[in-house]
């Protein structure tokens, strides 16, 4: 796939995409030379056909070119290019297990999380309705992201297996509001500096409403997330991994104001978000890679935490006002979160 030429009807161009397979499902925006050669100026020191990334499962090479056209055809400005290549990255890394993501049953999608100065520089929205619609950064990054994976990759339909999806497979970015952390945000707690810009990549399913309008006091928030978030069916409960936390601004100023920091809330949900071994073991995938060595699979009492340790739970602060937090259950232990610098 390569630009095309200016002087086709939008509505062919679109219909031929889409008989093609080349995209979401969702009108695209022509990727003609003249917009391609203007989203590359978002990265001019960087050469066009310079590798990024060799992208499964059809191990197609996917060129900062290659990432531009379809940067164009899911609406991009310029100045996005830098997040999408980095997401890229992320999702090439080892770690993430790309190849397995693309052709899983499993319905996760690569969640784009932005941190640094740059959410506000690209207005990416980390405030309320931040995994919904109305904001071009949010929508178009994810999109090209998604866009790469399908043109690039060759998941799209028949290749994809994921039984049910989700949306997050339209788009799935979002910023992490820094300034509604009282704790640091999760850049700085991954190692980098609070002034470089960072991309997190982590495939997530759909996020989930946790409400606790009614209890101030941070156990008993605890306890409210911690029934949401180890429920018998959800993936990490069987291979753990780096499920997502997203607190709702009510919440982190209840937590905050009782003295409680990040690592508390990690500590508390390593604890309490946790079935017994007995409940577990004839269900879900209980036969699954990964289970910590602390769980005695001998004794029906033993407790089967969501993570393998207190600090791989992510932890964010985003959204608008409202006595909500969001989960996001993930993939587990085959899929692991990855952070990489924006250029």
């Amino acid at each position: 796939m390569s630009a095309i030429d200016s002087d086709v009807s939008y509505d062919a161009i679109n219909d031929y995409f889409y008989d093609h397979g080349w995209t979401d499902g969702l009108p695209i925006v022509p990727p003609t030379p003249v917009r391609v050669d203007a989203i590359l100026k978002g990265m001019p020191a960087h050469d066009a056909e310079a590798l990024i990334s060799i992208v499964p499962p059809k191990m197609g090479r996917a060129t900062l070119r290659q990432v531009a056209v379809n940067a164009v055809m899911a609406g991009c400005k310029p100045e996005y290019l830098p997040v999408v290549v980095a997401a890229l990255r992320a999702v090439a890394e080892p770690a993430y297990g790309l190849a397995h993501r693309q052709t899983t049953t499993h319905a996760g999608a690569p969640l784009i999380i932005v941190n640094g100065p740059i959410v506000q520089q690209l207005r990416i929205n980390c405030g309320t309705g931040l995994f919904g619609p109305g904001w071009r950064a949010n929508a178009t990054i994810g999109r090209a992201l998604r866009l790469v994976l399908v043109n690039i990759g060759g998941a799209g339909p028949g290749v994809d297996a994921s039984q049910t999806g989700h949306p997050g497979k339209y788009t799935y970015c979002i910023g992490e509001y820094e300034a509604a952390n009282p704790w640091g945000p999760l850049h700085v707690t991954r190692g980098f500096k609070r002034e470089q810009n960072v991309v997190t990549v982590v495939n997530a399913e759909a996020p989930h409403s946790m409400t606790e309008n009614v209890q101030t006091e941070p156990n008993e928030i605890m306890c409210t997330f911690a029934s949401s978030m180890a429920t018998l069916g959800v993936n990490n409960l069987y291979s753990q991994g780096h499920p997502v936390l997203v607190l709702g601004l009510e919440h982190v100023q209840h937590l905050h104001a009782a003295g409680w920091n990040k690592r508390d809330i990690q500590q508390a949900l390593f604890d309490m978000a946790r079935q017994p071994w007995g409940l577990m073991k004839n269900r879900g995938k209980s036969k699954g890679p990964r289970f910590p060595e602390f769980v005695d699979q001998s004794d029906d009492n033993s407790m089967v935490p969501i993570m393998n340790a207190p600090e791989d739970l992510i932890v964010i602060v985003g959204g608008g006002a409202g006595g909500k937090s969001m989960f996001l259950p993930t993939a587990g232990g085959q899929s692991l979160s990855v952070s990489k610098i924006i250029e």
